[in-house]
């Protein structure tokens, strides 16, 4: 598992998974009554559809004042979120390390913490609201993990990551991956645009 410090130091925007957080609020919700949950998750799905209708409409980004007020009902859920979980009181004897939290106080923080990550879809029409193309490109290489367990060389690895790639990338640009894995195979591989 990579650590979470290494993910965040990296020199790139990031746009979190919004289905992950979802699924994390439905759970808060439904098993520990927290309605702050419940309104985080109609806020997070009116911000979506706002951005559907904004694509759909062919425009490139929300109204200011839309984004506004669809930032603050956000900032105004978590505030909710974070007075039905206070923090614990500090405990008597000092442990090393940080301390543990609740589970939606951790998720509380994370949405507060990482607030542009969460809201890049909002912002940049490219970014979806969840990342499930990354996810399904990565589903082949654990099913093949759970076939074979491993790869037996790296260079197998390697080659396996190639072909997974290209199919990927020739499937997100609309090409025939057929067509083009034969064309591969006599010797004129099609390349994708960048």
């Amino acid at each position: 598992m990579m650590d979470a410090s290494l993910y965040w130091a990296s020199a790139c925007l990031h746009g979190l998974c919004n289905v992950h957080h979802l699924r994390e609020l439905k759970y808060q919700a439904e098993e520990k009554q927290q309605t702050w949950a419940l309104d985080l998750i109609g806020v997070l799905l009116e911000m979506k559809q706002a951005v559907q209708q904004a694509q759909e409409a062919g425009r490139t980004c929300l109204p200011a004042e839309q984004r506004c007020t669809l930032v603050v009902k956000y900032e105004a859920a978590i505030a909710a979120g974070y007075a039905a979980n206070p923090p614990d009181p500090p405990p008597k004897v000092i442990k090393r390390g940080r301390r543990a939290q609740s589970k939606a106080r951790n998720l509380l923080e994370r949405l507060c913490k990482h607030q542009d990550a969460v809201l890049r879809f909002l912002d940049d029409f490219a970014v979806p609201f969840d990342n499930n193309l990354a996810e399904q490109d990565l589903r082949m290489v654990k099913v093949q993990q759970k076939v074979s367990g491993c790869f037996r060389s790296e260079q197998g690895a390697q080659a396996f990551a190639r072909i997974r790639g290209y199919i990927s990338t020739l499937r997100k640009q609309g090409m025939q991956v057929l067509s083009a894995l034969e064309m591969a195979l006599v010797g004129h591989p099609i390349s994708p645009a960048f």
